[in-house]
């Protein structure tokens, strides 16, 4: 591995609850939807995780944020499925010829619980992104009850990304 084609990213993405259950958007999380009786108000699916995750991939090539290449304004990614988005962004990191090394994920929660979803939720990441699940790690922690999240407002989520080139 040549440290010079070495890239990181960061990514971050938060939305909020909405104040009611809507069964045509139910929760998702990496690509999963959960039984949790909470929808995100979101432009897409409100996939936090994959939002990050695309975030991280786009910080580490240099190509700005999410809402730069899928804005909420353009009515074609209106209720958009996460895992597109993220196919698109992981061609682009193709086309450069960089790789994916490993990706580590932190939701903050209150709700839902995500203990009982994270083993089907890594192996959902590593399916996505194409990586052994080894090379996924994702952690959940709450905010103690402070703040927006805290008061069960909302959810967000960071992700960091190792990128490697080919050469």
């Amino acid at each position: 591995m040549n440290p010079n084609k070495l890239r990181i990213g960061h990514g971050y993405d938060v939305h909020r609850f909405s104040e009611h259950f809507d069964e045509t958007k139910p929760l998702v999380l990496a690509g999963l939807a959960l039984p949790d009786k909470l929808t995100l108000l979101a432009h897409s699916d409100g996939d936090v995780i994959l939002h990050a995750v695309c975030d991280a991939i786009l910080g580490a090539l240099g190509e700005g944020d999410i809402g730069q290449h899928f804005p909420d304004t353009d009515a074609q990614y209106s209720g958009a499925a996460s895992g597109g988005l993220l196919n698109q962004v992981l061609t682009m990191m193709d086309s450069r010829q960089l790789y994916l090394v490993n990706v580590d994920i932190t939701v903050v929660a209150e709700v839902p619980t995500l203990s009982p979803h994270r083993i089907n939720m890594i192996s959902s990441l590593a399916n996505l992104l194409e990586l052994p699940e080894q090379q996924v790690n994702l952690k959940a922690t709450t905010t103690e009850g402070l703040g927006a999240i805290g008061r069960k407002e909302g959810i967000a989520c960071t992700a960091v990304v190792l990128l490697a080139g080919n050469a």
